[in-house]
């Protein structure tokens, strides 16, 4: 649908208005938290829909990852980034968690000590 971004210059706030292709550029718009006329149209983010192969093989490319060292938590926190990028599925919770404590500098070591329950606990290990 075309919906199109917008900042106010009046009131600051950011508007998502409709409209079709035909009235882009030719019918004012208008914002809807104070009826000004002086919005100024925002670029926004495009996403672009790629398969579960081309993903795959983005992260098994590796060239595009660079150094990574396995005993820096800084390092393994950027590729850790990297793949939930790539990946482009819902991260499970905790996954933040996690990788903003490597980039602190927590080792992997001291993270599992904190969050005993990341793994899964003990009802994971007998499978």
């Amino acid at each position: 649908m075309p919906f199109y971004e917008y900042r106010c210059q009046d009131c600051r706030k950011r508007v998502s208005i409709y409209q079709s292709y035909a009235d882009y550029g030719c019918e004012p718009v208008h914002c809807s938290y104070c009826g000004g006329e002086n919005l100024v149209r925002l670029l926004t983010s495009v996403r672009i829909t790629r398969s579960e192969e081309s993903r795959l093989d983005s992260i098994a490319n590796l060239d595009s990852w660079g150094d990574i060292d396995e005993s820096d938590p800084r390092s393994m926190a950027r590729m850790m980034r990297k793949i939930g990028r790539e990946m482009g599925e819902e991260i499970p919770p905790g996954f933040d968690e996690v990788v903003d404590r490597l980039e602190a500098g927590e080792s992997p070591e001291e993270i599992e000590r904190n969050l005993p329950d990341l793994g899964g606990g003990d009802d994971a290990q007998g499978i």
